[in-house]
């Protein structure tokens, strides 16, 4: 069979009238169809038949990753031990035959380090968080700790990557992609999947960020977040060159279009429609972007409750701004990657700073949406990818010393979008070091976080290399169902 028949033979009634509504070589057709109707066509483009399976009870998701490995220790999960038993060594039965990095593996001593300041409990049921991050206190009700997470990758790129994209090696569809794969898009003029990256005060430089980590893989192209840059270029090659208007663009559009659609009949080639797709959606952005960057009409009080840094482009605080106001625009899925949480030296001082980075933005961006009543329908996920053993990396008492990475037991916190708040969720030993309660592996995460989008992890599968490809792997993967409202 030509190429040609065998794409319009497998081609769906739903698809071909969401590229006509689209302008791509159907404009016969989009002249027959209203401006409503074409609109109602285009806001759902790129959705998988048949889904969501059941009802949602998230419409989209923002993902704070908070990239270096966070300190569970010092943060979240501190235990009475730690104290009693500073400066010792760490119990042979509890540390086990762990697989270290080569950063730890040589020391001759591990010697326990409790957290480096004090916490309280907070909110109705007591859910203990350090004193640095006094505003994240203030949202525990809000908020579930799961306390029993953990990943079998031991160094950044391999662990960034697995919890990014559900595998640790590089080349499968990033999360926002299979978001924006199974539900499409709400919002016509900016893309269902949005990402923006700033550096922290803590480790400097922190750990490299790839656009990988929100590419589609071996999903359609349409489906790759789009990265938003701090400055007056927010996405590259956006603006028009000098010398051509909108009006001209819009023809140069129209005629590429018609060509690329020709072309795509003759090789049935997919990828050629979802050029097309992009340059209709740079076309839309040139209007929706500057709009959606321009803070000038927050309010002064909006402003003040994310912190001095949100004036800042770029930085941690403006970003959960403009996370905000990607929501309330419909935008599916939004990644906000904060980097510098890597202390393996000076975490005495490196910590401290970090924290001061995010901890009242983030406190802010769920009372904002709270206030907005978006928060029920949003999954707020913060998320770091692996945490940080209780031993020191180092000499004992060291200003240099640090901890090294912890894949066994670590801590992240969900709210909002179907998520029960104001608990926490499986538990550590008296060392914080291996999993007693409840264990979360990644595979779970992202089973939960498609449950909350209405999702079957189980049966959302791409055909890749002849194989029913998915976010969560072949391995068994289960929906944490306590933490669900």
């Amino acid at each position: 069979m030509q190429p040609a028949h065998d794409y319009l033979r497998h081609l769906t009634r739903r698809t071909f009238i969401g590229r006509a509504a689209r302008g791509i070589g159907g404009a016969a057709l989009g002249s027959l169809l209203s401006q409503s109707i074409a609109r109602a066509v285009e806001s759902k483009a790129g959705g998988q038949p048949g889904l969501p399976h059941f009802k949602p009870t998230a419409k989209r998701v923002l993902c704070l990753f908070q990239s270096g490995g966070l300190s569970h220790v010092d943060l979240f999960d501190d235990k009475p031990m730690l104290h009693r038993h500073a400066g010792q060594e760490i119990p042979a039965s509890v540390k086990g035959t762990q697989r270290l990095t080569g950063m730890t593996s040589g020391q001759s001593a591990y010697p326990v380090v409790p957290p480096l300041k004090s916490g309280k409990l907070c909110g109705r049921h007591g859910t203990w968080i350090s004193d640095l991050l006094p505003h994240t206190q203030t949202i525990a009700d809000d908020i579930c700790l799961i306390k029993s997470l953990h990943t079998e990758a031991i160094n950044h790129d391999p662990a960034i990557t697995y919890l990014n994209t559900g595998n640790q090696l590089p080349g499968y569809a990033s999360m926002g992609a299979w978001a924006s794969y199974g539900l499409g898009s709400e919002n016509a003029n900016l893309p269902a999947f949005i990402a923006m990256v700033s550096q922290g005060t803590g480790k400097n430089p922190g750990q490299p960020i790839f656009s990988r980590l929100w590419g589609s893989g071996f999903l359609p192209a349409s489906h790759q977040g789009v990265g938003l840059r701090p400055g007056a270029n927010p996405v590259l090659y956006l603006n028009n060159p000098p010398g051509v208007d909108r009006a001209q663009r819009r023809a140069v559009l129209d005629d590429l279009a018609a060509l690329n659609a020709a072309r795509a009949a003759e090789l049935g080639d997919p990828e050629t429609l979802a050029r097309i797709d992009a340059y209709e959606m740079a076309f839309r952005m040139q209007t929706s972007v500057p709009e959606l960057t321009d803070i000038s009409g927050e309010s002064a009080t909006t402003l003040d409750a994310y912190g001095p840094e949100v004036r800042k482009p770029g930085s941690y605080a403006a970003n959960c701004l403009l996370a905000r106001r990607l929501l309330e625009r419909d935008v599916r899925f939004v990644q906000l990657f904060h980097r510098g949480w890597d202390q393996h030296i000076a975490i005495a001082r490196q910590l401290p700073n970090q924290c001061r980075d995010i901890d009242q933005p983030t406190a802010a961006l769920i009372k904002d949406l709270k206030q907005r009543g978006l928060l029920d329908d949003t999954l707020v996920v913060f998320a770091t990818e692996f945490g940080r053993t209780v031993f020191s990396q180092g000499k004992l008492g060291d200003p240099a010393a640090g901890r090294d990475h912890h894949g066994r037991a670590f801590t992240v916190w969900l709210a909002g979008g179907g998520i029960k708040g104001g608990m926490t969720y499986g538990a550590t030993d008296d060392f914080c070091y291996n999993i007693t309660e409840n264990p979360v592996h990644l595979r779970d995460l992202h089973a939960t976080i498609l449950h909350c989008l209405g999702i079957d992890h189980a049966k959302f599968t791409h055909k890749f290399r002849g194989l029913n490809v998915r976010l969560t792997g072949v391995e068994e993967a289960h929906v944490v169902k306590a933490i669900l409202a």
